[in-house]
């Protein structure tokens, strides 16, 4: 049998689950028919055959994850290299984005685990309906035994099974773990006095157009900060990653060069991208080279956070719920709205008076009408 394996589907993601296959074991299919619909943490693709040719197995049922480079299917005839480029990508059934892609490019960290388990303990598990993947072997070198076994399964038996994370949540547990392994992370807070704002005031806009001043006012902030070779990239557009919370988890689209855009064209472009989030039909590449997030979490709830910075982002601004508070004007107290700001910075990258110029300067800019 040829094996087909799941491609590289950009931006090193490195699993796809199986949404829908669109053939069946015997079927014959032409180069570039689509064989089957993935999730990955970005978007729907749909992975069209490298080749003619008739199918004679396929790996996995929809709901399982498969890894880059291990086998999606197989067709009749025999086996041969399948690192080669082939066939376009499609984001989804609607979209027109293409994109060429490498099969075959990564090992399959799978059959790796799966090594670490004798084949007794392997029937074991079987029997006992626990997944090996799900365990760390207290064994040498990390070798799965009978005893990790029985007490996996007695951990389910008094708890349930786990739901696993899939898709986007699965990723973005992924890149929280990295942040904190890899950031050293401060965070400042202060509050910009927004009473002068006119009502109906586009709150998202201005705190991007905020963003992009105080990035002029403090460019260490809006860089990207490699760790490994201790340097830094400071840049001079300013690409601002917007969090947009969804019930799948949490998507953050990049509305680019905000410093250069007037704030009609900035709200149009936000809500396109929201659009495209909600329909997952957002292009991966529209979620890539933000310099800058902005997590607007007081639209929900909430005053101040400590954000979490994404690398090679050096910085993160969250914006709390809007509010009234009792403020000193003129030596006399007065009732003025404000609205509670968060940046965290990485240290590594940025000092404490760069990140507090930021600040200030956002501040300042929020408090013109």
């Amino acid at each position: 049998m040829k094996h087909f394996k799941l491609p590289d589907l950009g931006e090193g993601l490195p699993e796809a689950e199986i949404v829908e296959w669109q053939v069946k074991v015997g079927d014959s299919v032409s180069v570039d028919q689509v064989l089957v619909s993935v999730e990955t943490a970005k978007a729907i693709v749909e992975v069209p055959s490298p080749f003619d040719g008739v199918v004679a197995k396929l790996f996995g049922e929809p709901g399982d994850i498969i890894h880059t480079g291990e086998p999606l299917l197989a067709f009749e005839g025999e086996d041969e290299d399948s690192g080669t480029v082939v066939g376009e990508l499609k984001r989804s059934r609607d979209s027109q984005a293409k994109d060429d892609f490498i099969v075959g490019a990564a090992a399959s960290s799978r059959s790796a685990r799966h090594q670490k388990a004798t084949p007794g303990v392997r029937a074991l598990a079987e029997r006992m309906g626990v997944n090996l993947e799900t365990l760390k072997g207290s064994g040498p070198g990390g070798l799965i035994t009978s005893d990790d076994v029985h007490a996996k399964a007695s951990h389910h038996k008094a708890l349930g099974d786990a739901e696993p994370l899939r898709g986007v949540r699965r990723t973005m547990a992924r890149n929280m773990a990295v942040s904190h392994a890899q950031v050293v992370p401060v965070s400042i807070f202060e509050d910009a006095d927004i009473h002068r704002w006119k009502k109906g005031t586009d709150i998202t806009m201005r705190l991007v157009q905020a963003m992009a001043s105080a990035c002029e006012a403090s460019p260490a902030l809006n860089a990207w900060f490699d760790g490994d070779g201790l340097s830094r990239r400071l840049l001079d557009e300013v690409h601002v990653g917007i969090a947009v919370d969804t019930p799948d988890g949490l998507f953050v689209p990049v509305l680019r060069d905000v410093n250069h855009r007037p704030q009609k064209d900035l709200r149009k472009g936000l809500e396109n991208l929201r659009k495209a989030v909600v329909e997952r039909k957002i292009p991966p590449q529209e979620m890539q080279g933000a310099t800058i997030t902005l997590s607007n979490f007081g639209t929900l709830s909430g005053q101040y956070a400590n954000p979490v910075v994404t690398p090679p982002q050096v910085a993160i601004v969250g914006a709390g719920q809007i509010r009234e508070k009792v403020v000193p004007v003129n030596g006399k107290p007065a009732v003025h709205r404000v609205v509670p700001l968060s940046l965290t910075f990485d240290h590594r990258a940025c000092t404490g008076g760069e990140a507090a110029r930021f600040l200030g300067a956002m501040i300042e800019a929020l408090a013109q009408p």
